[in-house]
C-alpha cells in the first residue's frame, strides 16, 4: 500500500534504537526524509549509516531545553514529528527521588512539549501535518513497579489530546501510540532485574513477566518493534485522516477495555 508519504520530512526522537528506530526505517521505506537527533554521534551513524542519505543524523540532546532548541534551529520545519525519546526505571514508589521524579518528566514529556511548542503552530499554519507521541499502555494502567514512568505516559496522553483540540478543521492530526512491552536490549535487562530467579535467562524472565506481572496480555510476549512501527507510520500518513486526539493501542490486548 502507497501511504502517500513519499517526499515528506520527518524527526524521529530516540530514533537510533528500539521503536524509535523501526519507526525511522518504517518512513524511509515510504520515501521520506528522516532527522533523527540523539547525544552519541557513534550510536547514531552505527544504527543509521545503512539508511543513507535519507537519514541526517544530529547531535543534540533531546531530553533538555539546550537540546531542544538546537534541535529546532537546525530543523525549523518538519512535516512529521514523532515524539518518541523516553526512559524508564523499575523502583519502589518509597524509593523514587525528587530527581528521578524530575529526570523522567524532563526527558519523557519535556522533550515532547518543547518540540511540539515549536512545529505545531507552523503545521496549523500550513493546514497540514502530523504530530505523534509514542506513550505505553502505563499511561493508562500504572505500572507499581515505576510509577513515576506511568505517570510520565499519562501525561503524554493528556498533552495529545489537548493538542489536538486545536486542530479543529483542519488537516493536522495529534495521536498517541500506546505499545505495550516492546523488545529491546534495555527491556531484556529490565525484565531479567525483576525476576525471582538469580541470573534468569532472558526467555525464563519474560515468562515469569508475564506470567506473575502482565498476567492480562493477550500476546503473552514481548512485541516486536516493528509492529509498533507499522502502526505509527499509518498514523503519520495522509491515509490516516480520521484519526485524531486518539490514544491508538499496539499492546497486545493488555488492557481490559472496550475503548
Amino acid at each position: 500500500m502507497d501511504l502517500k508519504l513519499k517526499g515528506k520530512h520527518a524527526l524521529v526522537t530516540g530514533g537510533s534504537a528500539g521503536i524509535g528506530l523501526a519507526i525511522t526505517k518504517g518512513l524511509v521505506a515510504e520515501g521520506v526524509r528522516v532527522t533523527v537527533p540523539g547525544r552519541d554521534e557513534k550510536k547514531l551513524k552505527a544504527a543509521l549509516n545503512e539508511l543513507g542519505s535519507a537519514v541526517t543524523t544530529l547531535v543534540a540532546d533531546a531530553g533538555t531545553a539546550e537540546g531542544a532548541e538546537a534541535i529546532t534551529k537546525a530543523v525549523p520545519s518538519t512535516d512529521i514529528l514523532v515524539n518518541n525519546l523516553g526512559i524508564y526505571e523499575p523502583k519502589k514508589f518509597e524509593d523514587i527521588t525528587d530527581a528521578d521524579w524530575f529526570r523522567l518528566f524532563e526527558v519523557n514529556v519535556m522533550s515532547g512539549v518543547r518540540l511540539a511548542r515549536h512545529y505545531f503552530p507552523q503545521m496549523l499554519q500550513k493546514n497540514e501535518g502530523r504530530i505523534l507521541f509514542i506513550s505505553s499502555e502505563s499511561g493508562i494502567m500504572t505500572p507499581g513497579e515505576m510509577v513515576h514512568y506511568g505517570m510520565t505516559k499519562s501525561a503524554q496522553l493528556a498533552i495529545s489530546r489537548g493538542m489536538a483540540e486545536a486542530t479543529r478543521g483542519t488537516n493536522v492530526t495529534v495521536n498517541t501510540v500506546m505499545p505495550g512491552p516492546t523488545r529491546s536490549e534495555g527491556i531484556v535487562e529490565f525484565l531479567q532485574k525483576m525476576a525471582s530467579k538469580p541470573n534468569a535467562t532472558p526467555e525464563e524472565a519474560e515468562k515469569e513477566f508475564f506470567e506473575k506481572h502482565r498476567q492480562s496480555s493477550l500476546l503473552q510476549r514481548l512485541i516486536d518493534d516493528t509492529e509498533v512501527a507499522n502502526l505509527a507510520v499509518y498514523l503519520a500518513s495522509p491515509l490516516s485522516a480520521a484519526t485524531t486526539g486518539a490514544a491508538v493501542r499496539a499492546e497486545g490486548g493488555l488492557l481490559r477495555s472496550i475503548y
